[in-house]
């Protein structure tokens, strides 16, 4: 993953989907090890305010493939109008729209939570319980958020995402989207 002053420097200081110049982070964009700075709307650790996904219609012409990769993701998940008429404006090289599709479900196949809500990639879901993390020596605690969670493709009871810095597969039996 690249650099945190290597992604502020390319982004100009702010998010690279809506310009929002507060909280940054980079986020990885799975499959790969690239990176994009993001703020936490965009991230979805926080509501977004009415309109602000509309941002996507500007970013989708980022030259960086990370941030074309991310707003192909979040436009495939808006039911809007305009969302869909964005994402089928969006000009991909074959490589970057394999890799923006890269994790998405087979046909037919759906993740959902504990409650029977439908996962989407790079959602946030938080634990219900307690889970002992074989191999890394923690338990990720109940209540803890995963942010960004990658679907299985090939297993709707899996998905992957981050608890202490570590990557791992979570029974979605055990989680509920935020």
């Amino acid at each position: 993953m690249a650099q945190i002053d290597d992604l502020r420097a390319r982004a100009g200081g702010v998010c690279e989907i809506c310009g929002a110049a507060g909280d940054l982070v980079a986020v990885e964009v799975p499959p790969s090890d690239e990176a994009a700075l993001l703020c936490a709307v965009c991230r979805d650790e926080t509501e977004a305010p009415a309109g602000h996904w509309r941002c996507l219609e500007g970013a989708m012409w980022s030259a960086v493939p990370a941030v074309q990769v991310l707003v192909h993701r979040r436009l495939s998940t808006l039911e809007e109008s305009w969302a869909r008429e964005a994402l089928e404006g969006m000009v991909l090289d074959a490589a970057t729209l394999a890799w923006a599709e890269a994790g998405r479900p087979l046909a037919g196949i759906e993740h959902r939570d504990a409650n029977g809500a439908l996962l989407a990639q790079g959602d946030t879901v938080v634990l219900v319980k307690d889970l002992p993390v074989k191999g890394a020596g923690f338990t990720a605690k109940r209540g803890t958020a995963v942010r960004g969670i990658s679907l299985v493709a090939d297993n709707a009871a899996q998905i992957e995402g981050r608890v202490e810095g570590q990557r791992i597969v979570i029974l979605t039996e055990f989680v509920k989207k935020k």
